[in-house]
């Protein structure tokens, strides 16, 4: 998997500014207790370059990368000292196209047509768009993915995103990943908050994936058993009944199957901003899908069942 891949599955980029380097691995170690295996350490203090070091020797699993890269000199010295990846807030060509040339994974700010099209010519589709509160945010992205879609264009939006208004850009196919220093803000590290840093990332990850049950299926043997069942919800509760090829509804919550299925008892359902973020984040839970039982419209994934039954009841995600 190379390294914007992981961004992209992660959906999430701490902006870390460290006083103190001795700082950075209990902080990297913080996002990695949350689940968050990302980090962009700035070039905001002279400590960020230390601090880089100390998180690829004591946190290896962990992809960080050097964000606020000014200069070509600041870039190679961010590479030498471990950085994945290059993040610049606005678009510097003699900085892309190193790395290009010397295959670091880098992202530069892109908040204009101009801007875009001039990365698009060194090869890059994914880009920072920063600050995202000032250049119009959602609004301005999905404008500009308009005339960009055909190349393949997303943006990673940093400033003005925090937990209250991360469910605007989840469900973004534009959007690659959110990033913000909220996830992992510096007076929690500066006090030593390491725990704060956790719940403030799991949260956010939650908010990320959106998960929400839509339907539970119950199995039974026959058609003529599944419309029996579907008509003492209708008779009890005034459920619409829906009749269907495989299974009937009654209303938009209940589906009754003509003949048995994955799972037991039957199935649940749980829509998703992303199934594929949600599958990268249920298998660090210890949860792995069935490929077997992916369903795709085009290209695009839109539900897969998990391995695992919970109480009888197989689980299949949604996209939403």
């Amino acid at each position: 998997m190379d390294v914007l891949e992981r961004i992209g599955l992660a959906g999430l980029v701490p902006v870390v500014v460290i006083e103190n380097a001795d700082d950075a691995v209990p902080a990297a170690r913080a996002l990695l207790e949350a689940g968050l295996d990302v980090m962009e350490i700035t070039m905001r203090t002279d400590a960020g370059i230390q601090a880089i070091k100390n998180v690829r020797s004591g946190a290896p699993e962990m992809l960080v990368g050097a964000g606020t890269v000014l200069t070509l000199d600041k870039c190679k010295e961010s590479v030498d000292a471990g950085a994945q990846f290059i993040v610049s807030p606005g678009f510097d060509a003699e900085i892309v196209r190193w790395c290009v040339d010397n295959e670091v994974a880098v992202t530069p700010g892109c908040v204009t047509p101009t801007e875009i099209q001039q990365a698009l010519a060194e090869g890059l589709k994914t880009m920072k768009f920063f600050p995202s509160d000032v250049y119009g945010g959602v609004k301005a992205m999905s404008a500009l993915y308009g005339p960009f879609k055909s190349a393949g264009v997303r943006f990673i939006p940093t400033s003005g995103v925090n937990n209250d208004n991360l469910t605007e850009y989840a469900d973004k196919p534009f959007i690659w990943a959110v990033g913000g220093g909220w996830l992992c803000k510096t007076a929690d590290i500066t006090n030593k908050n390491f725990a704060g840093i956790t719940e403030a990332v799991r949260k956010a990850i939650d908010i990320l994936l959106g998960f929400e049950v839509v339907h539970i299926g119950i199995n039974l043997e026959t058609p003529e058993e599944s419309l029996d069942v579907c008509h003492q919800f209708s008779k009890a509760f005034n459920f619409p009944i829906k009749e269907g090829n495989s299974s009937n509804f009654a209303g938009p919550s209940i589906e009754v199957l003509k003949s048995k299925y994955l799972g037991k008892m039957g199935h649940i359902a749980i829509k998703t901003n992303s199934i594929n973020r949600a599958m990268h984040y249920l298998a660090k839970r210890g949860y792995e899908v069935d490929l077997d039982t992916a369903k795709y419209k085009g290209s695009v994934l839109t539900a897969v069942y998990l391995k695992d039954q919970f109480g009888g009841f197989a689980v299949h995600l949604m996209q939403k």
